[in-house]
């Protein structure tokens, strides 16, 4: 399997203090790759610098083949790296089609009237929404709007922050089983997840980070068998 995403000897933080300590991690094309690790372990920082929203300290990021290491975040929207934000970050006062169309803004603005289309085919009941406020959606409506935000931007790559953050169990299904079908589709992801048991059930390969590092990785089985990976974040 090619890589799609190589991130090598990543180093970045705020200040003077270092969060991303020589971080090493790889996405295939047609991978889902889970990335654990507790609060404040540097998960959001590395998707922020992956992103082009942190300007790394040392290492590379590579996308496609191509240098992406510390360039601007439009740069990396139009490669089509594209990452739903932790929290959704929808604009409220905006209609849920509004909302949608800037997701399309900096890439694939071409495709929009199409893309706006399978978008609510996966989203029915954004469909249902169109002409209604974001702000006043429920927190699964809101992320399924999100979610829609950027696949309207055709991703290679999509980086999906604590997704189910906030949401109901029977959501948080739903959403998983969204994320499979978008696997099934072709579609390379990298989950970023407090939901460790799911998380590690839909993926391929895991990473776990530690302080900035990563302490674990390896196939999501072998990661679901390991002990130390058990104990921490299973409870068992």
């Amino acid at each position: 399997m090619s890589a799609l995403l190589e991130i090598t000897g990543l180093r970045a933080g705020y200040g003077r203090m270092e969060v991303l300590r020589g971080v090493d991690l790889t996405v295939g094309e047609g991978e889902i790759v889970v990335l654990l690790g507790s609060n404040g372990t540097g998960k959001s920082t590395l998707n922020n610098t992956v992103s082009g929203l942190c300007r790394p300290w040392g290492g590379s990021v590579r996308f496609g083949g191509a240098d992406l290491t510390g360039r601007h975040y439009r740069e990396v929207v139009k490669a089509g790296l594209i990452q739903v934000p932790e929290g959704r970050r929808i604009f409220p006062n905006l209609s849920v089609r509004e909302n949608l169309e800037l997701g399309s803004f900096t890439r694939a603005r071409g495709n929009r009237a199409a893309n706006l289309d399978k978008v609510l085919d996966i989203f029915p009941r954004l469909r249902e929404r169109l002409t209604q406020s974001a702000g006043t959606m429920s927190g699964g409506e809101q992320q399924m709007l999100a979610i829609g935000r950027g696949l309207m931007a055709e991703p290679r790559l999509l980086i999906l922050d604590e997704p189910s953050l906030g949401l109901s169990p029977l959501m948080v299904e739903e959403l998983f089983g969204l994320i499979r079908r978008l696997h099934a589709d072709g579609l390379s992801i990298l989950l970023v997840e407090q939901n460790v048991g799911l998380s590690l059930e839909t993926g391929q390969r895991a990473y776990v980070l530690e302080n900035g590092a990563v302490r674990h990785s390896g196939s999501c089985a072998e990661l679901m068998a390991s002990d130390d990976v058990r104990r921490a974040y299973l409870g068992m």
